[in-house]
């Protein structure tokens, strides 16, 4: 079946496409996340729509999910540098190591089961959310960023556990930024920053060493379904400065709400697909 053929037998798949790039694009500009928290889920219950397993499903997904992640979070770092929340010293201090988690993280999604990958992306976000929602009007864990060692396991982890679930950072290092009292909007910023380290070696490796399941959807090359990020992309970036303006107008405690309400619904969701399943 021809990519054409597709799109017009399954019409309402690329409307909900569609709507998600531009939902997406609102969140990678607001959350700095890059739009993962959505294009994840909605990626995995869309694709075993058109027959394919959970575990190939949860794979594309997550692969997809971080090509889009690319030009979105390129199109969100050029609005949040203009109101100065992109720390460009911490970005300097973490990309290495976040580069070599994301390069880990990516070869093993290229050879692992994708239940795997959806117990990490619920778990992930349910517990960044619980932690958000809870310390919600709270003082931070602690009152500044540790020492060299720490920051690099930070950069580390976020890149490894950010890459397998196919998220573009702001999930992990928002939450992490803020309990150490690092300003919510400069976090916020930063992570959009983050996406982009995060994502474009993610996509280089899944489409080089990645293998398309049996059972992809057309339009599938090495774990990237090329369909779904055409339909979404061109959302994402046009909506992600409608985000960025939102984000400077809000609060940190309301930021940090939307982000912890948008994570738990994400994160429940994808559990109890795995429990059901």
């Amino acid at each position: 079946m021809s990519p054409l053929d597709f799109l017009t037998q399954h019409f309402s798949t690329f409307l909900a496409l569609i709507a998600a790039g531009a939902f997406a694009g609102v969140l990678a500009g607001l959350l700095g996340v890059g739009g993962g928290i959505v294009i994840v889920p909605l990626l995995f219950f869309l694709f075993q729509n058109f027959g394919v397993s959970p575990e190939s499903a949860m794979l594309i997904a997550t692969a997809t999910s971080l090509a889009t992640i690319v030009p979105t979070s390129i199109s969100s770092i050029r609005s949040h540098r203009r109101k100065g929340n992109v720390d460009v010293d911490l970005l300097k201090r973490w990309a290495l190591f976040i580069l070599i988690g994301v390069l880990a993280g990516s070869w093993l999604v290229t050879r692992v089961d994708g239940t795997l990958l959806t117990l990490m992306f619920g778990l992930i976000a349910t517990l960044s959310a619980l932690n958000m929602l809870f310390r919600t009007g709270k003082s931070a864990l602690f009152q500044q960023l540790p020492g060299t060692a720490g920051q690099t396991l930070m950069g580390l982890c976020i890149g490894f556990f950010s890459s397998m679930v196919g998220i573009g950072g702001g999930t992990i290092s928002v939450p992490l930024l803020t309990l150490y009292n690092y300003p919510a909007h400069k976090a916020v910023g930063t992570a959009a920053a983050i996406g982009l380290i995060i994502s474009l070696p993610s996509v280089i490796t899944m489409l080089a060493l990645g293998t398309a399941p049996a059972d992809a959807p057309v339009g599938t090359y090495g774990l990237v379904n090329l369909i779904a990020f055409i339909c979404i992309v061109p959302l994402t970036v046009l909506f992600a400065p409608v985000g960025a303006t939102l984000a400077a107008k809000l609060d940190a405690a309301k930021l940090k709400k939307v982000f912890a309400v948008v994570l738990l619904i994400t994160g429940l969701r994808m559990l109890a697909q795995l429990a059901l399943s």
